[in-house]
């Protein structure tokens, strides 16, 4: 079912930040005609939409003369919200339906939350642009406590994330840590419902769907280092279909692409998934990368921690470095107990 909406404009607390993926994308806009029809694929979450509306609007901007439309479809991952993704089969969950809409040509592309994105994707399937990324960082969310370090022994903090929950037991060994699931809205209602004392959520959904007062304190990368490509929208097509590619060329900012490929060059070196705690982080300083990045076992009571600094111009290059020297720090030791 076409689902049509308009599209808010960005409003954010922060200033947002563009970033690209981890392979190079052609611009061939100007030998390809103007769309007469886009269709985007999008989950049917609030955020999600909200990414999808972002994206149309941009499309709208650059061909007045087309109509843009979204698909909006439930994913596994929106339907199992009892049991943690990595027991389920992990965040590819999120984007398997969307890709069939690709496939037999219901949608032209689909928009997703780059975390979302599985590290090696099908062959048929690429990654044709970056949206603009939101300030990556994770946020604690509470009605009680304004800091992790206000919060008593046995205080009970929620989130869905392995990558979090072992940086909080490294960080907070006398929290409560607990698996929490479900889209935005719900996880904010069961903290609200009193179910948790606090949550730890991205920055940037809370951000994109105005809610940014629900946010506590912005926890540093050095408390809670990000996920690959936090905050940042993906656009997906067919591969073969290049005149989708040429349409949204627009929309990439090499600039900031090269985070993004260097992060997920990390993670996908390391067999980043649900089941490893894993975080990577770049960003661009005068012109280079400074890339950082760790391994964890669950519990956090083992953690391999690196950083690299290289230029721009081969990421995944600094990626596959930064995840040898993870391995060299502890990171193969806690991989092979995890049976990565």
């Amino acid at each position: 079912m076409l689902l049509r909406y308009r599209c808010k404009r960005w409003a954010s607390g922060f200033a947002p930040i563009i970033h690209f993926w981890m392979e190079p994308i052609v611009n061939t806009a100007s030998s390809v005609a103007s769309p007469q029809r886009i269709v985007i694929a999008t989950r049917e979450s609030r955020l999600a939409l909200w990414q999808a509306e972002h994206v149309r609007s941009l499309l709208q901007q650059l061909y007045p003369a087309c109509k843009v439309e979204l698909l909006g479809m439930t994913t596994r991952g929106d339907q199992i919200l009892d049991r943690p993704l990595s027991k389920v089969g992990g965040k590819g969950l999120f984007v398997k339906e969307l890709e069939t809409a690709l496939l037999d040509g219901s949608a032209d592309l689909a928009v997703h939350s780059m975390k979302d994105v599985p590290m090696q994707m099908e062959p048929e399937f690429s990654l044709v642009a970056i949206g603009p990324r939101e300030v990556p960082l994770d946020a604690l969310v509470s009605g009680k406590y304004a800091s992790l370090e206000d919060m008593p022994p046995g205080a009970v903090v929620g989130t869905s994330s392995l990558r979090r929950e072992a940086q909080l037991r490294a960080r907070y060994p006398n929290l409560a840590v607990t698996p929490l699931r479900g889209n935005l809205d719900t996880r904010l209602r069961k903290l609200d419902e009193g179910q948790f004392d606090a949550i730890i959520l991205a920055a940037a959904g809370l951000t994109r769907l105005g809610l940014g007062a629900r946010i506590r304190a912005v926890l540093s990368a050095e408390a809670s280092l990000p996920a690959a490509g936090q905050g940042a929208l993906g656009i997906e097509a067919l591969a073969a279909r290049t005149d989708v590619a040429a349409w949204v060329a627009p929309l990439n900012d090499p600039a900031t692409a090269a985070c993004v490929r260097a992060e997920r060059a990390v993670s996908r070196a390391l067999a980043g998934s649900c089941e490893v705690p894993l975080g990577a982080y770049a960003e661009m300083r005068a012109g280079s990368l400074r890339l950082r990045g760790f391994v964890a076992a669950p519990d956090g009571t083992r953690m391999a921690h690196a950083e690299l600094s290289g230029s721009a111009a081969d990421p995944e290059d600094l990626g596959l470095r930064l995840a040898a020297e993870l391995r060299c720090q502890g990171a193969a030791e806690i991989l092979a107990a995890l049976g990565s």
